[in-house]
């Protein structure tokens, strides 16, 4: 039996040589007798243990490299995906660019007068090397020969294994390209990103077992019609998760947002709008939760419906709004929507949801220069959200003066109201 300990390769036959990575002098022979097992691995006090130095290359684009952790890592196994349309292959194009070492472009999705023809219009691009080939041992023959440092694949479901009979796209597959696509990575130190698409449930297409192989999953989210668009880091082994990078789509380029708050932000004072201070991982982000309540034309079955905030939750504080601040919305439409099309999970999104469906059901706007947040429970009581006087601040620094939030720290040049319970809202739309 054959071990290449260099790539992992496995074969009952053996070999003087891998056949797969071509390495000479890392393959093991396992003897048979006592069941042909590999001698016992024997462990390392962690204490000893080398850690080295993580070796990275810079995106071109510094908010993306701290959403990987400080640049992409040596090696590595990146996969971003996005729906169609949104502009994967115009970043990957100009992070390519960008990238100062040796880079390979590879599409299996565009010829190569496509790949030009943006390239021009980026105004990038213009001495990488790309190739426009979907059978993987051709791909993998022109990486082995060209040696570069990174490679991008666009996109993941699009290669095919000759030695598979299934289409391209299909499981088989996905697992097949991409875990050939790990070897090689792994083996040659190659820093390998892949581009796949997702699915309508918004996950990246292919078997999840692709996710647990790669080191970064990063997603890229936005929609066609609009400018914005986020890459969300929900995987990393080099560094933190849910770290977001806003970048804007300006003339067919993408270009990264130095302040996103005040690009969420419209300044309207009309009823209905709540100002909220998210936190996405460590960066701060001032949004706008938006609200419609109004007389349903069923009332029987009422419409709740909601953009950015997950509607189960919206849901619940409806129940809670009944049951602690007696206002009833069983015969009303409820409309929710989160500026800039974002989808918000933190938990501190409750208490100006609530302000909002308060303020749009009573027709009275919110106080000028005012913000909250707030995590709302089944009591009624309000909580502080993680994360409170980074969020005081970007307040602050927006220009923002009046805090509605629950009781705690204080900072100087703010005004408070504290809100420690939701029956009090009424008072403050007084």
């Amino acid at each position: 039996m054959f071990v290449c300990s260099n790539c992992g390769y496995t074969s009952a036959k053996w070999f003087s040589q891998c056949p797969r990575c071509g390495e000479i002098g890392t393959a093991e022979r396992m003897e048979k007798g006592r069941g042909g097992r590999r001698p016992a691995s024997k462990p390392v006090v962690l204490s000893r243990v080398d850690l080295g130095g993580e070796e990275r290359f810079s995106t071109g684009f510094p908010s993306l490299d701290r959403v990987l952790g400080g640049g992409l890592v040596r090696g590595s196994f990146v996969l971003i995906g996005g729906e169609p349309g949104i502009g994967k292959s115009t970043l990957m194009l100009q992070m390519a660019s960008h990238f100062q070492g040796r880079a390979l472009y590879v599409s299996a999705e565009e010829s190569l007068p496509q790949i030009a023809h943006r390239a021009r219009r980026l105004g990038a691009g213009g001495d990488l090397p790309v190739i426009s080939e979907t059978l993987w041992e051709s791909v993998e023959g022109a990486v082995e020969a060209e040696g570069p440092e990174l490679v991008i694949f666009d996109s993941l479901q699009t290669f095919k294994v000759s030695s598979l009979s299934s289409t391209p796209g299909s499981p088989a597959q996905v697992k097949a390209v991409a875990d050939r696509i790990f070897h090689l990575s792994k083996s040659r130190e190659i820093t390998s990103i892949l581009v796949g698409h997702v699915t309508k449930g918004g996950l990246i297409a292919g078997p999840k077992l692709l996710e647990h192989m790669v080191d970064v999953v990063l997603y890229f989210e936005g929609e066609a019609h609009r400018d914005f668009r986020i890459i969300r880091a929900v995987k990393n082994r080099f560094g933190a998760t849910d770290e977001i990078a806003v970048f804007e789509m300006v003339d067919g380029k993408l270009r990264e947002v130095e302040n996103p708050s005040a690009y969420f932000l419209s300044g309207d004072l009309s009823p209905g709008v709540a100002v909220y201070p998210a936190v996405e991982g460590k960066t701060p982000l001032m949004l706008e939760i938006q609200s419609l309540v109004v007389p349903s034309t069923v009332a029987s079955n009422p419409r709740r419906f909601s953009l950015g905030v997950d509607p189960y939750r919206v849901g619940m504080l409806l129940g809670v709004m009944e049951r602690y601040a007696r206002l009833s919305l069983a015969s009303r439409d409820v409309y929710v929507n989160v500026s800039g099309g974002l989808k918000i999970k933190d938990p501190g999104v409750d208490l100006p949801l609530l302000l909002s469906l308060f303020s749009s059901y009573l027709g009275i706007a919110l106080p000028e220069g005012a913000f909250s947040f707030g995590e709302v429970s089944l009591t009624g009581r309000v909580m502080n959200p993680s994360r409170r006087m980074l969020r005081l601040k970007e307040a602050r620094k927006m220009g923002y003066d009046l805090a509605l939030v629950p009781p705690g720290d204080k900072i100087e040049g703010l005004r408070f109201i504290e809100v420690s319970h939701i029956n009090q809202v009424r008072d403050i739309l007084k």
